[in-house]
C-alpha cells in the first residue's frame, strides 16, 4: 500500500511559499510564473495555511475585493486535517473527497514536510494500478 512518503519521494518536498502579509496579487503573479495552483503561507518556519486559486476566486473576485490590497492571510485556508508521511494514499484521497480539498499539507511534528495535491494522489493511484497490471500480465505469461 502506497504512502504519502512515496509521493513526496517521487515529486520532491519543495514548496513555493509566501508570507501572510503578501498581497494576493503578488501571490497570484508567483503562481502564474511557476504555473502552480497554490502557495504555502509561512511565518518563518511555521506553517499557517495555503492560498489557492479557489480561495482567490471565492474570497476576492466574487466579493469585489482588491487583489492589490487584500493580504494572503485574509483569504488563505488554514483548517486542514493532519496528514503525515506514513499515511496511505487511500486515506488522503478519502480526506480530499469528503472535505472537498485539493491540497493537503504533510506535517512532520510541527514542521511542514511537503504538500500533496489531488493530482499527486491521482497520479500515485494510476502508477500503482499500472504496476499491478504489469505484475498480473507477467504472472499470466509465466
Amino acid at each position: 500500500m502506497r504512502k504519502v512518503a512515496d509521493i513526496l519521494r517521487r515529486k520532491g518536498k519543495r514548496v513555493t511559499t509566501v508570507t501572510p502579509s503578501s498581497s494576493v496579487i503578488d501571490a497570484l503573479l508567483l503562481m502564474a510564473e511557476q504555473n502552480i495552483g497554490s502557495v504555502v503561507v509561512m511565518n518563518g518556519d511555521k506553517f499557517l495555511g495555503i492560498m489557492t486559486e479557489r480561495d482567490y476566486s471565492r474570497k476576492v473576485i466574487l466579493k469585489g475585493r482588491s487583489s492589490n490590497y487584500t493580504t494572503v492571510a485574509e483569504i488563505m485556508t488554514s483548517d486542514f486535517p493532519p496528514v503525515v508521511e506514513s499515511d496511505t494514499v487511500e486515506r488522503c484521497m478519502e480526506l480530499m473527497a469528503t472535505k472537498n480539498l485539493r491540497y493537503l499539507p504533510v506535517m512532520a511534528g510541527d514542521r511542514l514536510a511537503g504538500i500533496l495535491s489531488i493530482n499527486d494522489v491521482v497520479t500515485e493511484t494510476i502508477l500503482t494500478q499500472q504496476e499491478t497490471i504489469s505484475l498480473l500480465q507477467n504472472y499470466i505469461q509465466s
